[in-house]
């Protein structure tokens, strides 16, 4: 059997799903930063939900970096865990 480290590294050979891979990898830094602050709070995905008044379904789908959420989303979540949000521009 295959671990997952394996799997990952034979997918990415091939050109074309490395390029879908790595065009998803702000979706994927910014679902990481939500479940950091989360954590680093000691929160649960109920927990933040109850805070921001919506459901834990609907932290889950913000945590699983398939959407993008907005920046107003983001500055609530980070209100709920008890932290701010900070845009930063990169080249």
């Amino acid at each position: 059997m295959k671990t997952l480290a394996q799997l990952k590294t034979e997918l990415l050979a091939n050109p074309a799903t490395k390029a879908e891979y790595d065009a998803l990898a702000d979706e994927f830094d910014m679902a990481r930063e939500l479940i950091a602050a989360r954590s680093r709070a000691g929160l649960t995905q109920a927990d933040v939900a109850l805070r921001m008044g919506t459901t834990q379904s609907v932290i889950a789908r913000l945590e699983g970096g398939k959407r993008h959420p907005s920046m107003r989303t983001v500055q609530r979540y980070a209100q709920a865990c008890g932290a701010r949000a900070v845009v930063r521009l990169e080249m």
